[in-house]
């Protein structure tokens, strides 16, 4: 069985690196541009990573995959951080915390993807350092109404994927905790 990739590699649009620079459904600052659609990039992560988790390869179909497995992995680390949560309200301020943390970009030591991520240029670096900024955010705000949902403890059919790696990668770099 294959993986699920983006219904977004067949849409034309920016791109950051070789990263798609995909509108967002988020009222998070930053400079991706707002749609009214029903779901966005966002979406499809979280619809698709119980199944994609599971993948240790995984053939990019488009620059839109690029962003689909950074928000995979991302998600990922997520789970960990949510999974020591102790209550929701801890969980939106550690997503959030999270989220603005530093954190590599393609072409830095510490990208787990070197390999399959061109180093965006001049003032792409930011612009894309943004973006992701704001995707993370924007993930992290809708795990914790997915893993939490109307409860206080984290839902038991998200965190076991906690110990999973996809594509047996992390982003967190080797020695540090999440």
């Amino acid at each position: 069985m294959p993986a699920y990739h983006s219904k977004y590699n067949d849409e034309e649009g920016p791109v950051i690196g070789n990263i798609a620079f995909l509108p967002l459904r988020t009222t998070v600052k930053g400079p991706a541009p707002r749609t009214d659609a029903e779901e966005d990039i966002i979406d499809e992560t979280l619809y698709y990573f119980k199944a994609n988790v599971f993948f240790k390869n995984y053939e990019i179909k488009g620059t839109a995959d690029r962003l689909l497995i950074y928000l995979t992995l991302y998600a990922t680390d997520c789970i960990v951080k949510l999974q020591k949560s102790p209550s929701k309200n801890q969980a939106v301020k550690d997503m959030y915390s999270l989220a603005i943390s530093r954190f590599s970009l393609p072409g830095e030591a510490g990208f787990p993807l070197n390999a399959v991520y061109a180093r965006p240029q001049g003032n792409d670096l930011e612009k894309m350092r943004s973006y992701l900024t704001q995707c993370r955010q924007e993930l992290g705000q809708r795990m914790v109404e997915k893993v939490f949902g109307n409860s206080d403890t984290p839902s038991k059919w998200w965190t076991c994927f906690s110990r999973r790696k996809f594509m047996d990668k992390t982003l967190t770099p080797l020695g540090q905790h999440i």
